[in-house]
């Protein structure tokens, strides 16, 4: 009989190889002995996690963090039943994630959004070049705890800075946390403009988004 520690491993080796059916015989196994919660937490989310450091090292390519999100789901899926009554649909946060007008660059939000999905959060994505407002109308309309603004261009950095605005007009400001990121974004931008957090890539998304909304 597999230690918790070697089926924990199974698990997040099983998401980080992207095979569906590697996931489910690694739940299968793991149902045994283990908590579908603690499976979630410490086995599926963890390789997720992982998929998303390679990613960022260039180890890994959109598709396959795509079909590893995939995977990843179908696991979650056959816990789900098994979860406590109240945790099968249990959302860490609501989050809003687009690339602001002017800017078509659309791969890293992408990636982000995919990545705060698999680890619990209920994500909209709104696409590329989405207007300030829009930004704003969506999260009225989903109630979300969160807005995350990506921003690949020195050009469209003012995007960021014009939907916090929007959001202090609206009166929404206190109500909606604000992550920034693209490429000409920093830290020091972030604080400038007033925004809660910025992540470098999508690890650091997910990371920002839990210290922030839980």
């Amino acid at each position: 009989m597999a230690t918790k520690e070697e089926l924990i491993q199974e698990l997040s080796e099983a998401v980080i190889s992207c095979k569906k059916d590697a996931v489910l015989a690694a739940v299968a196994k793991a149902k045994e002995v283990m908590e579908p919660a603690e499976i979630i937490d410490k086995g599926l989310s963890a390789g997720m996690n992982q998929v998303g450091i390679l990613f960022e090292r260039g180890k890994l390519f959109l598709p396959h963090v795509m079909i590893a999100a995939d995977a990843m789901t179908a696991g979650v899926k056959v816990l789900e039943a098994e979860l406590p009554t109240g945790t099968e649909n249990k959302k860490l946060g609501v989050i809003v994630n687009g690339t602001v007008e002017g800017d078509v660059h659309d791969i890293g939000k992408s990636i982000v959004s995919t990545m705060l999905q698999s680890s619990g959060f209920e994500v909209y994505d709104i696409g590329r070049d989405v207007p300030v407002m829009n930004f704003i109308e969506k999260a009225k309309e989903v109630n979300a705890n969160m807005i995350g603004i990506s921003a690949l261009m020195t050009t469209t950095l003012q995007g960021q800075r014009a939907i916090i605005d929007l959001l202090k007009e609206e009166g929404l400001r206190d109500k909606v946390k604000v992550m920034v990121g693209g490429a000409p974004a920093t830290q020091a931008w972030a604080d400038k403009i007033g925004a809660d957090c910025y992540a470098e890539n999508a690890s650091e998304a997910v990371a920002k988004a839990k210290e922030l909304l839980l």
